[in-house]
């Protein structure tokens, strides 16, 4: 099942911080049972671009899917851009 939300493109604060898209709780809340050590299987979708990822525990309860630099290029993505994001659950290998 492919979830779907729409998100700001954020940064961690910290020096040489990962850019990011926050995954709100009522779509990852519902996937808690299938995480390992908090890390839920993900494939990501932005665009034509698909990547194996995870969700990513955000310390609070909530989720994050990092952005990497090819992602961000390709589909040509800069911090506080809005982008519509999809995800589907996948094994862990």
């Amino acid at each position: 099942m492919d979830s779907e939300f729409t998100a700001k493109v954020e940064l961690f604060e910290k020096e040489k911080g990962w850019y990011y898209v926050s995954v709100p709780v009522g779509l990852s809340k519902p996937l808690a049972h299938l995480a390992d050590r908090g890390l839920i299987a993900v494939t990501a979708t932005i665009g034509v671009s698909s990547w194996l990822t995870s969700l990513l525990p955000m310390g609070d309860s909530t989720h994050f899917i990092a952005l990497p630099a090819k992602i961000r290029k390709k589909e040509n993505l800069s911090l506080g851009a809005t982008v519509k994001v999809s995800f589907a659950v996948r094994e862990r290998k």
